[in-house]
């Protein structure tokens, strides 16, 4: 799990290894991984884009970069949360994923909110 804070933006992201749709000796790990964005600052703030470093344990890394998230880009009033689930595969059974979100305030402020790396594992790499 992991968390962090940017001008009242908080993401905090869980990941979970998926057997049920991972191929092993095809070198297929699936990871879902939910994100949690809650806005504990004083204005409204709308997510635009998403920026994600997924990095495998060969150090291949890709970047992903697109509008939104999952097809939606969430305004969070002050008080205001939203959460969704989404996936990565890698090659690897044990990896990495960090980024930002780009966002912009009610006020016409744009920043990037930090995601803080977070695992992505297979149970038994860990042991």
């Amino acid at each position: 799990m992991s968390e962090a804070v940017t001008q009242g933006i908080r993401v905090t992201v869980r990941s979970d290894y998926r057997a049920d749709r991972s191929l092993p000796a095809q070198r297929r790990f699936l990871f879902t991984y939910t994100v949690r964005i809650a806005n504990q600052g004083a204005s409204g703030t709308k997510l635009l884009s998403r920026r994600w470093v997924i990095t495998d344990a060969d150090g291949e890394k890709e970047e992903v970069v697109g509008d939104g998230v999952v097809g939606e880009q969430p305004h969070l009033a002050p008080g205001a949360s939203y959460e969704y689930t989404s996936f990565c595969v890698l090659k690897t059974p044990l990896g990495e994923m960090h980024g930002t979100y780009t966002m912009l305030r009610d006020d016409g402020i744009t920043f990037l909110a930090e995601i803080a790396p977070f695992v992505l594992a297979v149970p038994s790499a860990l042991n």
